[in-house]
Formats: structure tokens, C-alpha cells, sequence
């Protein structure tokens, strides 16, 4: 069984806000996510001392778990408020799930990892997260049948933005995606009208990359 939520994780975890505000993440209701979230359980317990360091960790198969810089960046781009349905493309250990169920999202996640996925999808609701859907395949493709949505988040870098994605926004959405090979650059499209998309960049993020027709 992993280890517990003990009050040293919780210090620890407020220090890691201290950092994240420290590296300028403003969004308060994004702060109090990752100062709630146990995110050392989304870890293998050998690694409990890592968790709340602001750095990503290797999770199997391949995947790493985000650093909370990255996941505080991303939700806060994403500007989401309660009850905004959302789809994340990459559901890996949960964290960011978590995060956007914390700020109350209604969330879609696709995985394309099946050891992932399905130790995920078990896992989320022990901790009382429940995401509208968890589903195994492409995120090149999106999730058409619950489209469209407020956000849409991407955890792994995309060598090109996927058209299904920014198809599947509603006028107002915005999609945050990593574009690129190595390293990546956050990019965030604003979609302005059925045809216009505002694009915005900010800055290089590394990622493991985002595998198309994987499974």
C-alpha cells in the first residue's frame, strides 16, 4: 500500500507554493490545487523525498510525471472555472487530472499508454478524483463525441499542433499545447470565431513527446 498524507507532506507541499509564486504562477485557486493534491502518491513511494521538489520524475513506461512548475504553468494558461469541461490529452499518473478535477473541470483524458492507463483509472477515484471520462487511445484525435470544450490541455510535446484538437474547441477555448521537438514552446490558441485562432507563445518547456497511432 503507498505510504500516507502525512502533515510533513502538507509542509512540504507549502513550501513547493512558495516556490511555484516565487517563479511567478499567480493563479490562487491553481495554488491551492497543488497545495492540496498528495502528489508524492502519484510517485513510487521509494521516491516520497522527490515529490514535492519542483522538478519532473520518471513514472514507467516511459512517462514522466510533470514538474509542478509545468502543471502550475499549463492550468493557469488554461484560465478554466468551475464546471468548464475539459479535455486533457495525456493522462499519464493523474497529476494534472487532479489538479484540473481540483478546480472543479469536468475532465476528459485520454491515455495512450494501456499499463498507464488502466493503473490510473483505478487510482484517481481512491483518492476521490473523478474525471467524466478516462479513455485508452490517440490524443491526436481528440474526444469528438463530448467535443466541444472550454480547454483542452496537452501534457506531452507535439511536433505539430493536431487539427482535430483546435476543431474541437468552442469559440472562446483555449487549447495549451507544448509545439515542438526538443525543447518545446508553449503555445496557447484562443479560438476567436469557427475559422480564427489567436496563438500565443511563451517560452521553452521540455516534455516527453506526444507518440501518434501508438497503440
Amino acid at each position: 500500500m503507498k505510504s500516507k498524507d502525512t502533515l510533513k507532506h502538507a509542509g512540504k507541499r507549502k513550501q513547493l507554493v512558495d516556490i511555484l509564486v516565487g517563479k511567478g504562477i499567480k493563479d490562487t485557486s491553481v495554488l491551492e490545487a497543488i497545495n492540496t493534491i498528495p502528489r508524492h502518491l502519484f510517485m513510487d513511494s521509494s521516491f516520497d523525498d522527490h515529490a514535492y521538489q519542483d522538478k519532473a520524475f520518471p513514472i514507467g513506461a516511459d512517462q514522466t510525471i510533470s514538474q509542478p512548475y509545468t502543471v502550475a504553468f499549463q492550468s493557469e494558461l488554461l484560465q478554466v472555472e468551475r464546471g468548464d469541461k475539459v479535455l486533457e490529452i495525456g493522462t499519464g499518473s493523474g497529476y494534472q487530472t487532479a489538479v484540473l478535477c481540483e478546480l472543479g473541470c469536468k475532465v476528459y483524458s485520454i491515455e495512450r499508454q494501456q499499463e498507464l492507463f488502466k493503473k490510473t483509472k483505478l487510482f484517481l477515484p481512491k483518492l476521490g478524483y473523478r474525471p467524466k471520462h478516462l479513455s485508452f487511445g490517440d490524443g491526436y484525435k481528440g474526444l469528438e463525441e463530448f467535443a466541444p470544450y472550454k480547454g483542452i490541455i496537452v501534457t506531452a510535446g507535439a511536433p505539430y499542433v493536431p487539427k482535430p484538437l483546435l476543431a474541437q474547441l468552442e469559440i472562446g477555448g483555449r487549447l495549451v499545447i507544448p509545439v515542438g521537438n526538443d525543447p518545446q514552446i508553449m503555445t496557447l490558441f484562443i479560438r476567436k470565431s469557427d475559422t480564427k485562432f489567436e496563438k500565443h507563445e511563451f517560452g521553452e518547456f521540455r516534455f516527453v513527446p506526444l507518440l501518434e497511432n501508438k497503440n
